[in-house]
């Protein structure tokens, strides 16, 4: 027996709430419909926390509907006050334009724009910025109950700490987007994050009151959260972006390659479009033989290869093959760079040369005693190579672009050398 497409939503963990399910199953399973979901250009890269929302959309493609992207040129110059503590920065036009550009490209690595089904890309900035401050008022504004407004979760959690009238419109502009496109491209489904459910459902609202009924439903998704409760898809270094210049393929691979057990098949459900007979065969994976992190890299390759495409994961794959073999000389120096961002670095005096002297002055071993004896123990590496040799010393050709040299003291303890 076919699974439904919303059997399939539920089994991957995506379905949080949904206006009226009956409805929306039967519009599904009965007819072919333009399905939208959006995102505010507030940087020049989506991150992964944005991922669920586009990848459910692209679901929703793969069983014959058409998706319609927005990306909100328009709202993301007003700011979305759901659930954020404070009132966001106003970005410039210029500003949010750019972003606008950035963010289309990678949605282009998600989503078919040339199928039967062929996914549609629009910018609210191209119909809000025709509406006057009275026809906002009047056409708009008179439809939404300021009871209505404040009954909403996003707006009641920012009273106590205060909402600005700016921001206080947001839902408003957001419903007008979900009537144009139902207008214009016959939109009868919105999803979005769990926290855009009073938006969706001002939308459908002020749909009612202006055209008298409405044959649209939303849908929304559930905040995904790890198993320990630590909020998903930020780092010490801060958020997962899809740009490759914010985040490198290596560091996305490494982020995927090291989710938990606990974790790792939840994740698979939503982050991946593999079939249920192989998610389970991973889940089982996970179960026995749990040292083999089956499910982990596949997790990490299927979804680099989404946003980095074959590329980008054949070089996540070389630069994390060269960390653990220490064979650094088959990276660049960038890739070098990028794969121990996170290790020590130590700066040194150009004409220290020899290695024992070195290690004490970057702080590697505590004197030169343990230097010695780290190198007669073959415990120091030195661009992934063991170097037992006491009288060694340092060249040019230790120098990667005659500006650094790797240190490896132990299995793992990396320290990055540059010299002064």
């Amino acid at each position: 027996m076919m699974t439904t497409l919303i059997e399939d939503l539920k089994y991957r963990g995506i379905v949080y709430q949904m206006t009226d399910e009956e409805e929306i199953e039967k519009m599904l399973e009965t007819e072919k419909i333009s399905i939208y979901c959006g995102a505010d250009p507030t940087a020049d890269s989506l991150h992964i926390g944005h991922l669920v929302p586009f990848l459910a959309l692209r679901r929703f493609q793969k069983y014959g509907h058409r998706p319609v992207i927005l990306i909100g040129g328009g709202t993301g110059m007003i700011g979305d006050p759901s659930f954020k503590a404070d009132e966001r920065k106003l970005l410039s036009e210029e500003e949010v334009d750019k972003n606008v550009l950035a963010i289309k490209d990678q949605l282009a690595s998600i989503f078919d724009f040339e199928d039967e089904n062929s996914a549609v890309l629009v910018n609210n900035k191209d119909w809000l910025k025709n509406i006057s401050l009275i026809s906002f008022l009047r056409d708009y504004g008179k439809h939404v109950g300021l009871n209505y407004m404040l009954s909403k979760d996003a707006i009641q959690t920012r009273l106590e700490t205060g909402i600005s009238y700016t921001e206080f419109t947001y839902t408003i502009l957001q419903a007008i987007d979900f009537g144009h496109l139902n207008k214009e491209f016959d939109v009868r489904l919105q999803i979005g994050g769990s926290d855009q459910w009073g938006n969706i459902t001002s939308g459908l609202e002020l749909m009612r009151r202006m055209y008298g009924t409405t044959n649209s439903e939303g849908l929304t998704i559930p905040l995904i959260t790890k198993a320990d409760g630590k909020k998903f898809g930020k780092t010490e270094s801060g958020n997962i972006w899809l740009d490759r210049n914010r985040t490198s393929p290596y560091e996305f691979y490494q982020f995927w390659l090291n989710q938990s057990d606990d974790d790792v098949v939840k994740f698979l459900k939503l982050f991946t479009f593999l079939d249920r007979d192989e998610i389970d065969n991973l889940q089982q994976s996970v179960e026995e033989e749990p040292h083999l992190r089956k499910a982990q890299r596949k997790l990490g390759e299927e979804i680099t290869r989404l946003i980095h495409g074959q590329e980008g994961l054949d070089e996540a794959l070389k630069v994390t093959d060269a960390l653990f073999s220490g064979d650094f000389k088959a990276l660049e120096s960038s890739q070098i760079k990028d794969a121990l961002k996170d290790a020590p670095s130590q700066e040194v005096d150009k004409e220290t040369t020899k290695l024992v002297d070195l290690l004490v002055e970057a702080n590697i071993s505590s004197s030169k005693r343990q230097a010695r004896e780290d190198i007669q123990n073959g415990a120091i590496y030195v661009n992934g190579e063991r170097q037992q040799d006491l009288d060694y010393e340092i060249t040019d050709a230790d120098k990667f672009d005659q500006e650094f040299t790797v240190f490896r003291r132990g299995k793992k303890k990396y320290t990055i050398v540059t010299y002064k």
